[in-house]
């Protein structure tokens, strides 16, 4: 059974970080393009980042760039979102995604239908 577990979220005022983690089971997650989606309360599931198998490509939204790094450690199956310098529009569920094909399209951020996995989510609040 596959399963993704997002841990890390929490509260924080504007300008704090946090590093969310994305755990696999069931999964290798070395072999798969792997992304970050965040969604607000009335909004849509968005994009955030994505990285690439080898963890050499890395994907932001234009939102996030500059203040959040994906990054991976295939040795751990794990995938991780450090989040900097967050502001209170970063304020969402933040969902770990896992897809079994490639990054190349811009690594699947225009929409969560390009991801057949997710986990749980963790919730992410920023305050002013």
């Amino acid at each position: 059974q596959v399963q993704l577990v997002e841990s890390g979220g929490g509260s924080v005022q504007a300008g704090g970080s946090l590093r969310l983690s994305c755990a696999a089971s069931g999964l290798t997650l070395s072999s798969k393009c792997m992304g970050w989606f965040r969604q607000a309360p009335g909004k849509e599931r968005e994009g955030v980042a994505a990285i690439d198998t080898g963890g050499v490509i890395t994907y932001y939204a234009d939102s996030v760039k500059g203040r959040f790094t994906i990054s991976r450690d295939n040795a751990k199956n794990t995938v991780y979102l450090q989040m900097n310098s967050l502001k209170p529009e970063d304020t969402a569920m933040y969902y770990c995604a896992a897809r079994t094909w490639g990054c190349s399209d811009g690594g699947g951020l225009s929409g969560p239908r390009n991801f057949g996995y997710w986990g749980q989510g963790t919730q992410v609040s920023v305050s002013s």
